[in-house]
C-alpha cells in the first residue's frame, strides 16, 4: 500500500517530490503536493520555493505596483515571523507560510479572471 506522500509522489525522495512539483497542473495541485510530502525541516525551502513559482504564475506579472507592494509585504512578515528561532522545521513553516501567501493571491487572481485550476 502507497502512503499519502507516494501517492502524488514516486516516493518520498526529493527529486521525485520536486518532480511531482513542476509536474503539478497549477497553483493548488502543487500545494496538495506539498503538504503531503513536507519533510518538516529544511528541504521544505525548495519545495516551498516551487509552489512559490507555480502560484506566481498565476497573478505576479498582472499585479500593479500597489498590489506588488503588498504581496512582498507579506511575504516579508512570513520571513519575519520565524527568524529568531532555532532549527530547522522553523525553515518548513516559513516556508508553508510563503506557499500559502503565494496561493492566496493565485485564487484570487484565478477568481477575477473567471477560471480556476
Amino acid at each position: 500500500m502507497r502512503s499519502p506522500r507516494t501517492a502524488l509522489a514516486k516516493s518520498t525522495s526529493m527529486d521525485d517530490i520536486v518532480a511531482a512539483l513542476e509536474a503539478s497542473s497549477g497553483c493548488d495541485a502543487a500545494m496538495k503536493v506539498f503538504e503531503a510530502c513536507e519533510y518538516g525541516a529544511s528541504g521544505d525551502v525548495d519545495f516551498g520555493a516551487l509552489v512559490e513559482s507555480k502560484c506566481e504564475a498565476d497573478f505576479l506579472t498582472r499585479l500593479k505596483a500597489p498590489e506588488k507592494l503588498s504581496y512582498r509585504r507579506e511575504m516579508r512578515v512570513c520571513d519575519r515571523k520565524y527568524r529568531n528561532q532555532s532549527g530547522t522545521m522553523y525553515l518548513s513553516f516559513t516556508a508553508f507560510c510563503r506557499a500559502e501567501v503565494a496561493q492566496r493571491y493565485s485564487r484570487r487572481a484565478l477568481k477575477t479572471a473567471g477560471t480556476s485550476r
